[in-house]
């Protein structure tokens, strides 16, 4: 068991995150909890656990290997819809345990005709059209053909929904390319319509879309980085602070990520620390060690930059971000011991260290910082 840190998950600031995401969506649009990644890294099994707890009941996972962990966690009291990777060998499990999927290619649908008819269960399957994402998704030539086999075989399938993706709608740059994208998806369920094909719902929204083109919200929304506490992008977070009086955000962070000092040095003036030559002691310096590295998932970029927070102070990272270790500078932080708490993620206080400000040091994502964490970490729910 891994006893180098500890993430911590807070319900209250889900709870919060999910009444405001409610509260912004119509009362029948159905929440998708997006847990891809270890949910964003802050563990797949903790947090759908905590999620169902707080009232989600609809979660979308990237592959099996994930759906089967909601599922093993949960049973059959949720929803489990996996976007991504369905392999030929893994269709008779999802088909047998009711999970619904992204179809994006015949090979995929005509797969899960075969198993339904062999099991006599019926796949419940999602149909994603290509807009312009450029990835997954039958093109407008191909829906013909598609429309074909459903009729054909509609019998062994269940046409659970029809959806698409956007490319970027987390940034103002990228509105004509998800105007088109919408306008696509629309043509593309019209005719699905006119051939007798209505799925029983339709989904195109991630947290970004869902806040910068509510047009996209439809019958449900697949919200990920937003339960979390966290905004897709500063442009997202500024346009909704726009459109509201209140300038504060209403979103909570969720996690927060822990781990205590290991050791204790005194560095001279005109010493190096650490590996190479990358940090120079121009004064005499008081250096924290942390056993916390970018095995960990604590990145190598962030040398000479991070931030944690150690006796309610804000420190430095010095020197290179090793694999098991880092140094920070605890110089004028005061009385300081082995064993002292360093936050890494999360607040001491009135002092925090927020997801963001990696990201803003790093050139690395909100997204990409939170999958990176390391599955060994213990997590543990708080209220």
């Amino acid at each position: 068991m891994h006893t180098n840190s500890t993430i911590e998950l807070s319900r209250e600031a889900l709870k919060n995150n999910i009444a405001f995401l409610r509260k912004t969506f119509d009362k029948k649009t159905i929440l998708s909890s997006v847990v891809k990644g270890n949910a964003y890294g802050h563990g797949l099994s903790e947090f759908v656990q905590m999620a169902n707890d707080c009232g989600i009941t609809h979660f979308s996972v990237f592959d099996v290997e994930e759906a089967k962990i909601v599922y093993n966690t949960l049973q059959d009291k949720v929803t489990v819809m996996v976007l991504g990777l369905v392999s030929d060998e893994d269709m008779e499990w999802v088909v047998n345990h009711n999970i619904e999927f992204f179809v994006f290619d015949k090979n995929r649908l005509n797969k899960a005709i075969k198993v339904a008819k062999s099991s006599n269960i019926k796949a419940k399957i999602h149909i994603e059209i290509e807009t312009g994402m450029n990835r997954t998704g039958f093109d407008k030539k191909e829906l013909p053909s598609v429309v074909s086999i459903l009729k054909k075989e509609g019998g062994h399938l269940v046409l659970k929904g029809l959806c698409t993706h956007y490319a970027g709608a987390e940034s103002i740059a990228n509105y004509y390319r998800i105007d088109k994208q919408i306008k696509r998806f629309d043509e593309a369920y019209q005719y699905m319509c006119a051939n007798d094909l209505k799925p029983e719902i339709k989904h195109s929204a991630c947290s970004a879309a869902s806040m910068m083109f509510p047009e996209t919200r439809m019958d449900l929304v697949r919200i990920g980085i937003m339960q979390f506490g966290l905004w897709p992008s500063p442009e997202v977070f500024v346009n909704y602070l726009n459109s509201k009086k209140s300038k504060i955000d209403p979103l909570q962070r969720v996690i927060s990520w822990k781990s205590k000092i290991m050791n204790i040095k005194t560095v001279q003036a005109g010493e190096f620390i650490g590996y190479g030559t990358s940090f120079l002691a121009e004064r005499k310096m008081i250096i924290a060690v942390v056993p916390i590295g970018y095995s960990h998932g604590y990145s190598r970029s962030l040398s000479n930059q991070g931030r944690v927070i150690i006796n309610g102070t804000r420190c430095v990272v010095v020197g290179s971000v090793n694999m098991n270790m880092m140094t920070v500078d605890i110089t004028d932080v005061g009385p300081v011991k082995k064993e002292d708490e360093v936050i890494l993620i999360g607040k001491q206080g009135d002092t925090a260290v927020s997801v963001a400000s990696f990201s803003d040091l790093s050139n690395q994502l909100n997204y990409e910082l939170l999958t990176r964490i390391s599955k060994t970490i213990p997590r543990k729910t708080k209220q």
